[in-house]
């Protein structure tokens, strides 16, 4: 009986130890987990056939409830490690459903994916080119802008030289007027005594010559 035990124990002893195991594998991406279930399962009954066999051999000993408490015990030990191997698969197994969802999601969104990232990117050469014809127009704005004011600034002193050159045009006229009056006058008085002139010399050649004296006698 007491090799019974002992093997027992070394049975629970061994399961304790496969956890970690359990993960290694549950981890792995090609776990059957379905073999792993089942391999649980058989371990289980393991257990209990084992925990029912040092049951019967408890009664046979004097300290039955000693045996019993430590059997129970060891049974308890057994399958809580079976239970966290449970656990391990449960949570590999989700976690692998959930892997093969994104990647399902992924295989689908992937040409959606493509697409917007492609109209971001026309999105964005186009505003690139909006800016860039922005500040080109802007800068031809400013081109045109100063050269419209340097035409009118042009045509400004066109017209104040134009003006200045009216105004000095009439002062000048208005300095020479003078002079021309007395010039014109001149002339007229000429004109007037060499009329005269003409005048009396004509009537001179009319005016009838004074009678002969008588001859003598």
């Amino acid at each position: 009986m007491k090799k019974i035990f002992i093997s027992f124990l070394l049975a629970a002893t061994a399961l304790v130890s496969l956890p970690l195991s359990a993960q290694s594998v549950a981890t792995a991406g090609n776990t059957d987990f379905a073999a792993e279930r089942s391999r649980l399962t058989a371990e289980r009954a393991t257990v209990d056939k084992n925990f029912d066999n040092e049951r019967a051999a408890c009664f046979k000993k004097f300290a039955v409830e000693s045996c019993l408490e430590d059997s129970r015990r060891s049974k308890r030990d057994a399958l809580d490690n079976i239970k966290r191997q449970e656990a391990i698969i449960n949570d590999a197994e989700r976690k692998r459903r959930g892997a093969a969802a994104l990647d399902r999601l992924d295989e689908k969104s992937a040409p959606q994916r493509a697409e917007d990232a492609a109209k971001q990117r026309d999105q964005a050469l186009k505003s690139q080119a909006t800016r860039e014809q922005r500040a080109a127009d802007h800068t031809t704005g400013r081109e045109a802008t100063a050269a419209g004011e340097a035409a009118k600034r042009e045509q400004f002193e066109n017209k104040q030289k134009e003006h200045a050159e009216h105004l000095a045009k009439n002062a000048k006229s208005s300095a020479q007027a003078p002079v021309e009056q007395k010039q014109f006058d001149d002339k007229v008085q000429k004109a007037e005594a060499h009329r005269a002139d003409i005048q009396k010399r004509n009537a001179e050649r009319t005016k009838p010559r004074s009678a002969s004296l008588p001859p003598p006698p």
